[in-house]
């Protein structure tokens, strides 16, 4: 009988034993639950991430370029099309200005700049002339095979950049600005002043000063808004651009047609 007794009291402690290895390897109460949810929640998604990745996209402004090289600043030039194409020059452009081209802002070039003047028609060992597969990507913003092939071969040979870059580098211009919509829908005729202009593109863009954007008239049109920037595509001052833009107080905004 003692014997029966003490194999029972030995199978009891080994249960006791097992029971207390168990209880030590199990998380207890919320430790438990904050494993389950650390485990199915993916990697970098998770709310402080994507507030940090916000954060970071707040501070840099726009995705990461490759900044060019050889020059001071960029001038990111954007043309007003509709009067473009009721000039001289543009009324036989068929790519920009047919009857079904309703285009607004687009970009004439974005063309590196000196503290005092610029470079242009530089040697590089790209080609002169820029691939279909290159450019009619840009087709939305450049809306021009021959528009597209002389900014490369006048600036983009400038650059330091290969073709694919700089052409990267224009879309990533043209995306940091942030056209004012009073002027961008082109919906009616409208007579701004320059400085009014100037002031509608500082009050869309924070950061760009009227020191950091020229107005381009021909005659009493808005031909061009010419915009200063730096290589990581922030905004900045040019006191020579700035000297040189027009001062009309009246210039005529002709409508999208």
């Amino acid at each position: 009988m003692k014997r029966y007794a003490g194999f029972i009291a030995l199978g009891l402690l080994s249960l006791a034993a097992l029971w207390f290895a168990q209880e030590k390897s199990t998380p207890t109460g919320s430790d438990s639950n904050r494993q389950t949810q650390s485990q199915s929640q993916p990697v970098g998604n998770s709310g402080a991430d994507a507030s940090r990745r916000a954060a970071s996209r707040q501070d840099t402004g726009r995705n990461p370029v490759s900044r060019g090289t050889g020059f001071d600043f960029y001038v990111l030039s954007l043309s007003w099309s509709p009067a473009f194409c009721a000039s001289s020059e543009g009324s036989g452009n068929r790519q920009q200005c047919g009857s079904d081209r309703r285009y607004g802002f687009v970009v004439h070039g974005l063309w590196p700049q000196n503290e005092t003047g610029y470079p242009e028609f530089c040697k590089s060992g790209e080609p002169d002339r820029v691939p279909d597969a290159i450019g009619r990507t840009m087709f939305d913003i450049m809306p021009s095979m021959g528009l597209i092939g002389h900014q490369w071969r006048k600036h983009g040979s400038c650059s330091g950049l290969s073709q694919k870059d700089y052409f990267s580098a224009i879309r990533a211009a043209f995306e940091t600005v942030r056209l004012p919509e009073r002027i961008a829908s082109g919906a009616g005729a409208a007579s701004l002043s320059a400085d009014a202009i100037e002031t509608a593109f500082t009050d869309a863009n924070p950061g760009m000063s009227k020191r950091g954007v020229s107005i381009s008239c021909d005659g009493k049109r808005l031909e061009e808004v010419r915009i200063c920037l730096n290589t990581d595509m922030t905004f900045r001052d040019c006191p020579e651009l700035d000297r040189k833009g027009c001062r009309a107080g009246a210039t005529e905004i002709i409508p999208i047609r």
